[in-house]
Parts: C-alpha cells; sequence; structure tokens
C-alpha cells in the first residue's frame, strides 16, 4: 500500500503523515508514506487545497487533516 501526503510540509502536513502511520501501525499494515512537497507533482495529482491525502493514487482527502480512525476507514476500504 502506498499513502501519499500532499503538501508544502507544513505543521498540517506533518499531522496529517503522523496520523496515516498510526493508522497503518494500528491495523498492521506496511505502507510506504510519501512525502509531497513538489508544487507541480500536487497540482499535477489533482490536489487544488493541501494537506491532502492519497492511497493507492487515489486522493481521499483535501484541505484537512484526517484523524487517524479516518484513515483506518479508508485504508479497510481499500482493496
Amino acid at each position: 500500500m502506498e499513502i501519499k501526503i500532499y503538501g508544502s510540509g507544513c505543521s498540517k502536513c506533518v499531522k496529517l503523515a503522523q496520523n496515516a502511520s498510526a493508522a497503518t501501525e494500528k491495523l498492521g499494515i506496511t505502507a510506504s508514506i510519501t512525502k509531497i512537497t513538489d508544487t507541480n507533482a500536487i497540482v499535477d495529482a489533482g490536489v487544488i487545497r493541501t494537506p491532502a491525502l492519497g492511497i493507492d493514487d487515489e486522493i481521499k482527502v483535501v484541505g484537512r487533516v484526517a484523524t487517524a480512525e479516518e484513515i483506518e476507514t479508508m485504508i479497510k476500504g481499500t482493496p
């Protein structure tokens, strides 16, 4: 599983990455968590507001910090 955090590296982006890590740890899933900070890459992904969260190349959250519990639910819904 690949999780991407889109954003400038601000405190909200850091918190979103921490929540994603906590969610994968709780579920016992091995995932690659990548921080995407390049503005062009963010725009190319279709993200218009950051922070944003992508799971396996599908944008799941835009413009807010999802909780670890929300991310767990998103992961469970991903095959």
